[in-house]
């Protein structure tokens, strides 16, 4: 996997999947970040995750590398360089007190493995994005289908918003949202992530 400066995320980015949870649609970007030890290639393999914290849920997202800084007045084709789609998995019931008792959510949101992601494939620029879904299948069965399309604050007003309030550069990268059907990974839960028909990544989840 090739070298991570920062991971951000973007919470609640489809309408459909903020509702889902009952939480409110938010007006400006909702960010949050992950630690790049939590960073996993999805390459077939078994990955761990907690199984003593309560349940942990899936959520397929797509995510961009940045590739050059941002600087007033370039395109979105000229900032991102290549593609993936990961799976920010959360704590749930961590999450859920974390958030109860306003403290930030890192300890749901943070621990080994919890940002999962497949190889990176060239950007193929903003227009073309829009014609592909994304999608994961669990246990054969899709759970997730998605489009960037479909989100609240489109790419470039997530980085103009990230770069104003944290900055964001070079070997950057970030979740943009997952769409509706979240759902708890139990042991032996099998996971392919697809880019229209073409699976980029695949796991196994062992609860440990």
């Amino acid at each position: 996997m090739k070298q991570i400066q920062n991971i951000f995320c973007v919470g609640r980015n489809y309408r459909l999947h903020a509702e889902e949870l009952g939480n409110d649609v938010p007006t400006s970007p909702m960010l949050f970040d992950k630690p790049t030890r939590s960073l996993v290639e999805a390459a077939g393999q078994e990955i761990d995750f907690p199984g003593n914290r309560g349940e942990i849920h899936y959520e397929a997202e797509l995510v961009v590398h940045i590739g050059r800084a941002y600087k007033p007045g370039m395109t979105l084709d000229e900032i991102v360089d290549e593609m993936a789609l990961g799976v920010d998995l959360t704590l749930r019931d961590v999450q859920t007190v974390l958030k109860k008792n306003g403290h930030p959510w890192l300890l749901a949101k943070g621990f080994k493995n919890a940002a999962i992601l497949t190889p990176f494939h060239p950007f193929p620029g903003e227009r073309a994005l829009a014609q592909t879904d994304f999608s994961m299948l669990k246990n054969g069965e899709q759970v997730q289908r998605g489009n960037i399309r479909d989100v609240i604050f489109d790419l470039m007003t997530i980085i103009q918003y990230t770069t104003e309030h944290f900055g964001l550069d070079q070997g950057d990268i970030i979740y943009t949202g997952t769409p509706a059907g979240v759902g708890p990974v139990h042991d032996g839960d099998h996971f392919s992530l697809y880019w229209g028909e073409e699976k980029w990544g695949e796991f196994t989840a062992r609860l440990r």
